[in-house]
């Protein structure tokens, strides 16, 4: 179940890197003390644990708990989980609602806003503004700081999400991305001309260099079995708008998954999609493609459909959302291009 509550940015190793300078004037203090009166919001169980460990050093030796802080030492710290608390604070921002009942909501996410509270993001996010929207979300094990959320996506990802409103339906509908029975569509523009349709499969693991990003092993050690299906809607020349139809939700899997055909997502900068890959050396085009970057600042990719069975109706719902405006003014462009270019 994990799978679908992780976060993009909770993956890339949940550690607080700590560096903290000592006063001039600061008495001699146990180090523990000291740090207990200088991070937030943490105890003093995880200070214990992290000097136990060797991850809290002065002036880069590790020191035990009875270390006397001393003037102007340098105390560095490496925390297992940001020290923050995991209470989420409503924030009014506003949403775009596509449905709600009494069980579920489904809400079409603008790019840019990351799904919920994790390292680095601690406000302004969907989580944020839905505790702010309903009084009382459910949470389930391993899902704290994540209420409602049965899955997510990529903070420049656009589209369909859907948050369950109590425990039933969040267990209801967990079950069905467990099962892979839920129905997702995504839309994505592609560098390159993608000859026909396909599926792409494989074991979707962290990069070994760059835990950010998401590589393809064919080792079931290094990953999570992973399906994507494809399909072409229009072909522009350099570009190919394609569907994807995900049987499985690993983190970045479509990112991942194009990229390792050889078709990276237009402008994902993360899987090399934000160089131009295809094309002419005409500096006419470079700008071109300069001019396209900029109308669709993020990987053109967007959560198009979403399909499940009602967790109390048992009725199948079947939600769609056009593409957002900069998707679709980069599409546009390209499709402008590729009608003038074509002899």
């Amino acid at each position: 179940m994990v799978d679908h509550l992780e976060n993009e940015q909770e993956e890339q190793e949940l550690y607080e890197h700590l560096r903290i300078v000592a006063d001039k004037g600061q008495a001699l203090l146990r180090v523990d003390k000291f740090l207990m009166n200088r991070v937030e919001n943490t105890s003093r169980n995880r200070i214990q644990n992290a000097i136990d460990a060797g991850t809290v050093k002065v002036n880069d030796k590790v020191v035990k708990a009875s270390y006397k802080v001393k003037p102007l030492d340098v105390i560095t710290v490496v925390l297992p989980d940001p020290p923050r608390d995991t209470e989420v604070y409503p924030e009014d921002i506003p949403l775009d609602i596509i449905y709600e009942d009494d069980d579920v909501l489904l809400v079409n996410k603008e790019a840019g806003m990351v799904v919920h509270p994790g390292f680095n993001n601690y406000t302004g996010t969907l989580v944020n503004a839905l505790t702010f929207h309903l009084n009382q979300l459910p949470t389930m094990p391993g899902n704290t700081g994540r209420p409602g959320l049965v899955h997510r996506i990529d903070k420049d990802t656009s589209g369909l999400l859907i948050i369950a409103k109590n425990e039933w339906a969040m267990t209801f509908l967990a079950k069905q991305f467990f099962e892979h029975s839920i129905s997702r569509k995504y839309i994505a523009l592609v560098w390159g001309d993608i000859a026909e349709d396909g599926t792409v499969t494989g074991y979707i693991g962290r990069n070994l260099k760059d835990r950010r990003i998401m590589d393809m092993y064919d080792d079931e050690e290094k990953g999570k079995w992973s399906v994507t299906h494809y399909k072409v809607l229009e072909r522009l020349g350099y570009v190919t708008l394609i569907e994807c139809q995900l049987e499985t939700g690993r983190t970045h899997q479509i990112r991942a998954h194009m990229k390792s055909i050889g078709h990276p997502l237009f402008n994902d900068e993360s899987y090399g999609g934000s160089k131009i890959l295809k094309g002419t050396s005409f500096t006419k085009y470079k700008q071109f493609v300069e001019n396209a970057f900029a109308l669709l600042p993020r990987q053109a990719l967007h959560a198009r459909s979403l399909g499940f069975i009602h967790p109390k109706s048992k009725e199948y719902l079947h939600f769609e959302v056009p593409l957002p405006e900069d998707f679709r003014l980069g599409l546009e462009k390209w499709k402008d291009y590729s009608t003038h270019t074509q002899h």
